[in-house]
């Protein structure tokens, strides 16, 4: 509403559109809820939000641009002003055929700028399609396996997610009731959607909350400080105790792996920048 905030103030081109603050800050140094999820291959995509709230990538944008927290605007504010702003008349005019800026324009220009969002050129995905002189590391490799072990069931290949809500045991009692709030189900609360973990290098901080700042602290998580709530996912609930165990030398391995998902041809794609004035 104010102008002082955009998409780009949360969602950042270098950290693959995610928000590197535990919880993005809207109008008014208004703190939200949750951390920003990274955009990208949004196109494969079936549910939006950390609880699945939207299910329209068309429109997943909407609470953004209307959240009193967020940019607290209107979709009739939102038409005026770019119908007035120098440019965009032209821009919608090559695009739509006409000058006229409608919402659903709007919502439609920004869902094919998002779906241009592609990343699929990591050093995983050269080593995937047998490009020449491109190998895995020895550390890399053993990291490989060990994913494929302790978390290849959630974080599928090749988006490296399977888009379900699963509670991963963050805390006994979930402040957040996650997907609950959604299907209004107690077997739902503190379950939330399984974010890809491309590009997981340059997204942190980590959770829906953004409560860890590196990816060890997420695998000290997984290895020691799973709690066993009521919800607690099936993967991570074992007879042994909850999570699964891993040496430091198994966290730096997989982490050595998750950072060959990084995608630099996508982190530094000039289409993704500010556009000139």
């Amino acid at each position: 509403m104010d102008r002082s905030i955009s998409c780009g103030s949360c969602h950042n081109p270098a950290a693959a559109f995610a928000d590197n603050r535990a919880v993005s800050i809207g109008i008014n140094n208004c703190a939200g809820t949750r951390n920003a999820f990274p955009l990208f291959n949004l196109a494969w995509q079936h549910t939006f939000m950390w609880d699945g709230s939207s299910t329209d990538v068309e429109r997943s944008s909407l609470n953004a641009l209307t959240n009193a927290c967020e940019m607290g605007n209107t979709l009739p504010n939102i038409v005026t002003r770019l119908q007035g702003m120098p440019g965009y008349p032209a821009l919608f005019q090559s695009a739509f055929g006409t000058s006229e800026v409608t919402e659903d324009r709007v919502f439609k220009a920004l869902t094919q700028f998002v779906g241009s969002m592609v990343s699929a050129n990591s050093k995983y995905d050269r080593v995937k399609r047998a490009e020449q002189n491109t190998t895995f590391t020895s550390e890399e490799q053993a990291g490989y396996g060990l994913f494929l072990q302790k978390c290849g069931s959630c974080h599928t290949e090749p988006f490296f997610t399977d888009e379900t809500f699963r509670n991963n045991g963050l805390d006994l009692v979930s402040a957040d009731a996650g997907r609950a709030l959604i299907t209004l189900k107690t077997e739902d609360v503190g379950k939330f959607r399984i974010p890809s973990l491309r590009n997981v290098q340059v997204t942190g901080p980590y959770m829906h909350d953004g409560r860890f700042n590196n990816l060890m602290q997420v695998l000290d998580h997984y290895a020691s400080g799973v709690k066993k709530h009521s919800n607690l996912d099936p993967e991570l609930d074992k007879a042994d105790g909850p999570g699964f165990p891993m040496s430091n030398q198994d966290k730096n391995n997989i982490i050595a792996f998750l950072r060959t998902l990084t995608d630099t041809d996508f982190l530094a794609d000039v289409r993704f920048r500010r556009p000139p004035n």
